[in-house]
């Protein structure tokens, strides 16, 4: 009997350190609100700090999304159809199988971001900033050439930043 008490004993120990040692430090920003799965065309988020925000799945066909802080943002299979994200910074962004089609991407900010089988045609790239970024070699080359222009925040060029030739 004691051995089974000493067992459970350091067993729950055991979890209890392992909890703590492998606590994250943030699972999800506070105050933040989730857009998965949601209706948000024509909306205007201009100029808002929706850092760490899921908008996985979500329509944002001509949505506003001028000069708004996405850093850090959820944005698997979303559609920015048409959609402003003028100098907006998406750093840090989970954007994989996202349509940013013929979307502004102008003066954008997509340094460390991941964006592995998202389309960009005829998106305009004027200034973007894809250091970093993790994007598919056909899209890559698709945006070299029409790639110009340099960041305003960064200083980077897009060309540079798409590693064109």
């Amino acid at each position: 009997m004691k051995r089974i008490i000493l067992s459970v004993f350091l067993l729950v120990c055991l979890v209890s350190w392992l909890l703590t040692l492998n606590t994250p430090p943030a699972l999800a920003q506070e105050n933040t609100v989730n857009y998965t799965l949601a209706d948000l065309r024509n909306r205007d988020f201009s100029h808002q700090d929706l850092h760490g925000t899921s908008f996985a799945g979500a329509e944002m066909q001509r949505a506003n999304f001028q000069g708004a802080n996405l850093s850090g943002t959820i944005l698997t299979k979303g559609s920015f159809l048409n959609a402003n994200l003028t100098g907006a910074n998406l750093s840090e962004a989970f954007a994989d199988r996202v349509i940013f089609n013929e979307a502004d991407l102008t003066n954008a900010i997509f340094t460390d971001a991941l964006l592995t089988s998202s389309r960009f045609y005829n998106a305009a790239i004027t200034g973007a900033d894809f250091s970093n970024a993790l994007l598919d070699p056909y899209e890559v080359k698709q945006m070299c050439d029409r790639a110009d222009g340099v960041n305003p925040v960064t200083g980077v060029p897009t060309r540079e930043s798409l590693g064109c030739r």
